[in-house]
Protein backbone atom coordinates (compact mmCIF):
# COMPACT_ATOMS: atom_id res chain seq x y z
CA UNK A 1 0.00 0.00 0.00
CA UNK A 2 1.60 3.44 -1.30
CA UNK A 3 1.87 6.61 0.29
CA UNK A 4 0.25 8.43 -2.21
CA UNK A 5 -3.15 5.78 -2.25
CA UNK A 6 -3.54 6.13 1.19
CA UNK A 7 -2.95 10.37 1.10
CA UNK A 8 -5.33 10.69 -1.91
CA UNK A 9 -7.64 8.29 -1.24
CA UNK A 10 -7.91 9.15 2.61
CA UNK A 11 -8.20 12.94 1.91
CA UNK A 12 -11.23 12.65 -1.12
CA UNK A 13 -12.73 9.98 1.71
CA UNK A 14 -12.23 13.18 4.41
CA UNK A 15 -13.97 16.25 2.01
CA UNK A 16 -16.63 13.94 0.59
CA UNK A 17 -17.77 12.68 4.01
CA UNK A 18 -17.40 17.04 5.17
CA UNK A 19 -19.84 17.96 2.67
CA UNK A 20 -22.11 15.03 3.43
CA UNK A 21 -22.67 16.54 6.83
CA UNK A 22 -22.59 19.63 5.28
CA UNK A 23 -25.74 18.64 3.35
CA UNK A 24 -27.35 16.96 6.25
CA UNK A 25 -27.15 19.88 8.20
CA UNK A 26 -28.90 21.65 5.12
CA UNK A 27 -26.23 24.75 5.66
CA UNK A 28 -27.75 28.38 4.23
CA UNK A 29 -25.59 28.84 1.94
CA UNK A 30 -25.58 24.74 0.32
CA UNK A 31 -30.03 26.07 0.32
CA UNK A 32 -28.95 29.42 -1.73
CA UNK A 33 -26.42 27.21 -3.96
CA UNK A 34 -29.50 24.59 -4.74
CA UNK A 35 -31.59 27.44 -5.66
CA UNK A 36 -29.21 29.02 -8.09
CA UNK A 37 -28.54 25.51 -9.65
CA UNK A 38 -32.47 24.83 -9.68
CA UNK A 39 -31.81 22.18 -7.67
CA UNK A 40 -34.96 21.31 -4.93
CA UNK A 41 -34.23 21.29 -1.66
CA UNK A 42 -35.82 18.01 -1.24
CA UNK A 43 -32.46 16.54 -3.05
CA UNK A 44 -30.33 17.80 -0.75
CA UNK A 45 -30.41 14.48 1.68
CA UNK A 46 -29.75 12.04 -0.89
CA UNK A 47 -27.03 13.98 -2.50
CA UNK A 48 -25.53 14.30 0.98
CA UNK A 49 -25.92 10.36 1.02
CA UNK A 50 -24.24 9.97 -2.12
CA UNK A 51 -21.28 11.94 -0.89
CA UNK A 52 -20.42 10.46 2.62
CA UNK A 53 -21.65 6.33 1.34
CA UNK A 54 -18.60 7.63 -1.34
CA UNK A 55 -16.51 8.72 1.10
CA UNK A 56 -17.09 6.09 3.08
CA UNK A 57 -16.15 3.29 0.36
CA UNK A 58 -13.72 4.93 -0.20
CA UNK A 59 -12.03 4.20 3.40
CA UNK A 60 -13.04 1.19 2.34
CA UNK A 61 -11.22 0.58 -0.05
CA UNK A 62 -8.11 1.21 1.42
CA UNK A 63 -8.62 -2.34 3.06
CA UNK A 64 -10.44 -3.87 -0.34
CA UNK A 65 -9.43 -2.16 -3.51
CA UNK A 66 -11.81 -2.66 -5.82
CA UNK A 67 -14.30 -1.29 -3.46
CA UNK A 68 -12.32 2.35 -3.22
CA UNK A 69 -12.58 2.21 -6.99
CA UNK A 70 -16.05 1.52 -7.12
CA UNK A 71 -16.80 4.28 -4.54
CA UNK A 72 -14.13 6.76 -6.71
CA UNK A 73 -16.03 6.26 -10.19
CA UNK A 74 -19.23 6.72 -8.74
CA UNK A 75 -17.72 9.72 -7.28
CA UNK A 76 -16.23 10.88 -10.14
CA UNK A 77 -19.74 10.30 -11.68
CA UNK A 78 -21.42 12.20 -9.31
CA UNK A 79 -19.09 15.50 -9.94
CA UNK A 80 -18.97 15.62 -13.49
CA UNK A 81 -23.31 16.03 -13.18
CA UNK A 82 -22.47 18.36 -10.70
CA UNK A 83 -20.28 20.49 -12.70
CA UNK A 84 -23.06 19.75 -15.51
CA UNK A 85 -25.72 20.95 -12.82
CA UNK A 86 -23.44 24.35 -12.60
CA UNK A 87 -22.53 25.24 -16.15
CA UNK A 88 -26.38 24.47 -17.04
CA UNK A 89 -27.31 27.40 -14.21
CA UNK A 90 -24.85 29.43 -15.81
CA UNK A 91 -22.77 29.96 -12.20
CA UNK A 92 -19.58 29.66 -13.81
CA UNK A 93 -17.75 31.18 -10.68
CA UNK A 94 -19.24 28.49 -8.98
CA UNK A 95 -17.29 25.95 -11.13
CA UNK A 96 -13.80 25.23 -8.97
CA UNK A 97 -16.06 23.27 -6.25
CA UNK A 98 -17.20 20.58 -7.91
CA UNK A 99 -13.99 20.93 -10.30
CA UNK A 100 -11.96 20.56 -7.15
CA UNK A 101 -13.84 17.50 -5.95
CA UNK A 102 -13.92 16.06 -9.18
CA UNK A 103 -9.92 16.30 -9.14
CA UNK A 104 -9.97 14.45 -6.26
CA UNK A 105 -12.31 11.86 -6.77
CA UNK A 106 -10.34 10.82 -9.89
CA UNK A 107 -7.09 10.95 -8.11
CA UNK A 108 -8.55 8.51 -6.06
CA UNK A 109 -9.38 6.15 -9.09
CA UNK A 110 -5.80 6.81 -10.25
CA UNK A 111 -3.88 5.33 -7.28
CA UNK A 112 -6.97 2.85 -6.48
CA UNK A 113 -6.20 1.29 -10.38
CA UNK A 114 -2.04 1.74 -9.71
CA UNK A 115 -2.40 -0.47 -6.49
CA UNK A 116 -4.35 -3.46 -8.02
Amino acid sequence: MSFAFVLVTGLAAAVNIAAGIIDFARAQWVLDNMTKYGVPHSWLFGLGAVKTAGGVGLLAGLAVPPLGIAAATGLALYFVAALGTVVRARWFSHVPAPGAFLVLALGALAVGLAEL
